[in-house]
């Protein structure tokens, strides 16, 4: 027997076997999206969280032939829109919107959420990473971050800020920054950025930490006043504002991030063709605009990559967690 006809016959089983295996990998990413996708965001509407998610559901909509809408489900720091999804379908129709309050914090956090974000959840894609400001209503007397700890200091507990809610992003780098400057500034929780944003523009509260899209429309106006980004670098739309890094403060880094998470179960294919789709839409010339405008940056990475960064943030976050004595609302 001749040797290409002999490997033939030893590899026909194996080969049978991938030959079945490819068509149904391809099937599964041919089915979707079979109908409207329902993209949850588990915050009240006005953060970067909305920006980001909408962004996103507009141009994915324009690429699958399917309407992808953003459904908005605050209330328990994310849990009710978590817990909602984790016993959705899992064939890739609904989607959740992925943040550091829901996938690193609220696990050390409420250590007895109803559902596992490991166990019960697929990481997707990482969306974006948007930098954080610290910033100040305007008749607060402190124009750089030294002022403003100075001032933290000399006025302990007198300062209040608001947040998005315990756990939130703007929480979690408030809370950072206490424990490095060595501050006491007392934290008022809201049900969203939104909420937050009215009093802090109305100066019932004196700062505050948000993603830059929710808080750079006031700086440009006046109506705030940042005295510092937490991100690594600064931010080209805000070029002569200095990282809380550069002022005194090395390694500090505080970023929100967004990535889209599946429920438990759906297949790996429709997983890729929904990372892919979303790579792509984030190449779009309509995104990158946006996000730019916005201080944010798309990523787009690999299910495998964003799972990987999700671990590290929860071993980042949950030690903040920890020391900074966060509880529930």
């Amino acid at each position: 027997m001749d040797t290409p006809t002999r490997r033939r016959l030893l590899l026909g089983p194996a080969a049978a076997i991938a030959g079945l295996a490819a068509p149904a990998f391809v099937r599964a990413q041919s089915d979707w999206p079979r109908k409207t996708v329902r993209l949850v965001v588990p915050f009240a509407p006005g953060g970067s969280s909305e920006i980001v998610a909408r962004s996103i559901a507009v141009e994915l909509t324009r690429q699958i032939g399917q309407t992808v809408y953003v459904e908005n489900k605050p209330g328990g720091a994310g849990t009710v829109a978590m817990a909602d999804v984790a016993k959705a379908d899992h064939d890739g129709h609904t989607l959740i919107l992925g943040h550091v309050g829901t996938l690193a914090v609220n696990p050390v956090m409420l250590p007895k959420q109803p559902f596992d974000v490991d166990r019960d959840f697929v990481a997707v894609t990482l969306l974006a990473r948007v930098p954080n400001l610290f910033v100040v209503h305007p008749d607060v007397p402190a124009r750089t971050l030294k002022e403003f700890v100075a001032l933290a200091k000399s006025r302990p507990g007198q300062l209040n800020y608001g947040s998005a809610g315990n756990g939130s992003a703007g929480h979690l780098s408030m809370e950072y920054l206490k424990l490095v400057s060595g501050t006491f500034i007392t934290h008022i929780p809201y049900r969203g950025t939104g909420p937050q944003m009215v009093d802090l523009l109305a100066g019932r509260t004196e700062c505050g930490a948000t993603g830059a899209p929710a808080s750079l429309p006031h700086v440009r106006s006046g109506k705030l006043r940042a005295i510092a980004v937490g991100s690594a670098q600064r931010v080209p739309v805000l070029p002569d504002v200095p990282t809380v890094a550069e002022q005194g403060y090395p390694g500090f880094e505080t970023s929100q991030w967004y990535g889209l998470q599946a429920p438990a179960g759906t297949p790996e294919a429709v997983i890729r063709r929904i990372a892919d789709e979303c790579s792509k839409a984030l190449r779009a010339s309509a995104v990158t605009e946006r996000f730019a405008n916005d201080a944010a940056v798309g990523v787009g990475n690999t299910p495998e990559q964003y799972a990987a960064f999700v671990r590290a943030e929860q071993k980042r976050w949950g030690e903040v967690v920890r020391r900074a004595g966060i509880r529930p609302d």
